[in-house]
């Protein structure tokens, strides 16, 4: 019986100390600190040796000046045989708030000295300083240590402090330093460096770091110094630059591997630097042994040419093809090499059938179910720029089901919507679409909701469809690269249904189409249209971002892009244009982006 008595009275006294604290703490956070202090001052007395506690109390006294008391309270504690030492902190910050400098610096000079008896006190020691912003006395503690017992590392705090007082040098060595000895992944501290940096390279904080990891590289020669140089150049944008590193990287690491070139052919070509990839994908043509990857490398260069050169080029791709599948021939490691074939047929020589023959003898090749999958979604959309519907959604399904909970699989059911919407039966596209509208790919959750509204929306105001089965006439006629056939039947759209739901989707269609065949002005006035008369619709956004995205790059006004980004930010903070003008707001603007 006593026992439970005493099970029960132990069990009140917790239950009453977890209210107390749990009430403190709100009172504390929310700046009611008369009240936090009545709390902590008996909390405090329950239990003390509960360093929080008192520090908690210290930080209520402080708060409402009571500074005597604050003093008379630390001192005592100070008599203790066991001194946690950040109580000397809490005594000199006292002092300080008082504006006695002289016992200030006496105090924060006995927290430093306890570093002698030991160095593991310097985190909770620098991370008080940190707090009060005593920056010099934190990197006195971390330095101090550090000397005391040398396996301590604590260059992530120094670095993070240099940074907070500007001392970018100080900080460049200090994360450096980090990432050579191995005590932190390079990722984490690029992640910082990003902060400090931006895309141009004459900013002296980018200039800074260049020197700063040439000296390492001459004092200390290593390849990790050309790894970081060519991850500075990509920043800036210089991507000849970083290919020269990446070469010298690829030479002094034994020519092991070219996958780091192949990331920045790939990097450069989605930045339109498509002089650079074109060099470094020669350069993995010549030097790789993998035929994979030279393979790769090849289909990169065709593709560059095309893009280039246009139609001048098809007779001169067309023998390449031939002579790179008479090279790798028609099995599963070439898988890439038939579809891209296929796909020049189709879509640049406007011959699908040779391109289906092709594809369909590759299907008898043993593969296993993602190659299978590649292959099916690529003869599917062959098949669907020939106008055979039925044929290719039986090859999208089985993938769909194949795949069910993959990506690829997300994606075909994606283009189940989109071929039934290309051939008019438009309540199956609707089916599928609600499926994909919690798609775990983003983009695939977009495109499928903005299709959805597409469908919906046209087919509540007009039950006859009939300006829906024209867009998707002509979203079928862009797919097949009639750009010029598309372009007019917008056109037709916007004279014979103005006013209707239909009318701000035909126009973003026609734009993005104007904007293909480099009419740039017309595709404006297209863009600008959306945002002055369809400014509360669904492609509000895509229209702000697109007429940006167009000012910036082919109409050399990046000014007027600025202020459409920055109505994204503040006017649609849920499209999934937000992150990307975000990230080009702060780059006009001058912001170092990550």
């Amino acid at each position: 019986m006593m026992r439970i008595c005493l099970l029960i009275s132990f069990l009140c006294c917790f239950g009453t100390w977890a209210q107390d604290d749990f009430l403190a703490k709100q009172y504390y956070n929310d700046g009611a600190f008369e009240k936090a202090k009545v709390l902590y001052e008996k909390l405090v007395k329950r239990n003390p040796s509960r360093t929080d506690y008192a520090e908690y109390y210290v930080g209520c006294l402080q708060q409402l000046e009571a500074y005597e008391e604050a003093e008379a309270f630390l001192l005592k504690k100070l008599e203790q045989p066991r001194v946690f030492p950040t109580f000397y902190i809490e005594l000199g910050y006292t002092y300080a708030l008082q504006e006695k400098t002289a016992q200030a610096d006496m105090f924060y000079d006995r927290a430093i000295a306890t570093l002698a008896q030991n160095p593991n006190f310097a985190y909770p020691l620098g991370h008080r300083f940190q707090k009060y912003a005593l920056l010099n006395r934190a990197i006195e503690t971390y330095t101090t240590a550090m000397e005391l017992k040398p396996d301590l590392n604590y260059d992530i705090h120094l670095a993070r402090i240099y940074g907070e007082q500007g001392a970018i040098g100080k900080m460049y060595e200090s994360y450096l330093k980090l990432i050579y000895e191995g005590h932190t992944s390079r990722s984490n501290v690029l992640r910082y460096l990003e902060d400090f940096i931006s895309d141009d390279p004459e900013d002296p904080n980018n200039i800074l770091l260049r020197k700063t990891l040439l000296k390492n590289a001459q004092r200390n020669p290593d390849v990790l110094w050309n790894e970081l140089l060519s991850w500075l150049f990509i920043q800036q944008n210089q991507f000849n630059s970083a290919f020269a590193q990446e070469k010298a990287i690829y030479k002094r690491t034994d020519e092991l591997s070219l996958d780091r070139l192949e990331n920045l052919g790939k990097i450069a070509l989605d930045n339109l630097a498509d002089e650079t990839a074109a060099a470094v994908f020669e350069y993995i043509s010549q030097n790789a042994n993998q035929p994979l990857q030279k393979l790769n490398a090849q289909l990169e260069l065709i593709q560059l040419q095309l893009k280039q050169d246009g139609a001048k080029s098809y007779s001169s791709v067309d023998k390449k093809f031939q002579a790179l599948i008479e090279t790798y021939g028609l099995d599963s490691k070439s898988l890439q090499l038939q579809i891209a074939y296929a796909n020049f047929l189709t879509f640049n020589l406007n011959t699908p059938e040779p391109a289906i023959n092709l594809l369909r003898k590759s299907m008898e090749i043993p593969m296993g179910r993602y190659g299978e999958a590649y292959l099916k979604m690529a003869l599917g959309d062959i098949l669907v720029f020939d106008q055979k519907f039925n044929e290719a959604l039986i090859y999208f399904t089985q993938t769909q089901k194949n795949l069910k909970n993959d990506v690829m699989g997300q994606n075909a059911r994606f283009k189940v919507a989109q071929t039934s919407f290309y051939k008019g039966d438009f309540d199956w596209a609707l089916t599928q679409l609600k499926v994909l509208r919690s798609s775990t790919s983003q983009l695939i959750a977009n495109d499928a909701m903005q299709l959805s509204l597409l469908i919906s929306d046209n087919t509540y105001e007009d039950s006859t469809q009939v300006a829906l089965k024209k867009y998707a006439r002509a979203d079928l006629l862009a797919y097949q690269q009639k750009t010029d056939d598309a372009i007019l039947l917008l056109g037709t759209i916007l004279e014979e249904h103005k006013g209707q739901q239909i009318e701000d989707e035909a126009l973003l269609k026609q734009a993005e189409l104007l904007e293909a065949k480099k009419k740039f002005d017309d595709a404006r006035f297209n863009y600008i249209k959306i945002i002055e008369f369809f400014n509360d619709g669904i492609l509000a956004d895509d229209a702000h971002f697109k007429l940006a995205q167009l000012y910036e790059q082919h109409l050399n006004e990046p000014d007027k892009a600025m202020p459409l980004y920055e109505k994204i930010i503040y006017n649609y903070q849920d499209s999934y244009y937000f992150p990307q003008a975000r990230k080009h707001f702060r780059r006009l603007r001058g912001d170092a982006v990550n």
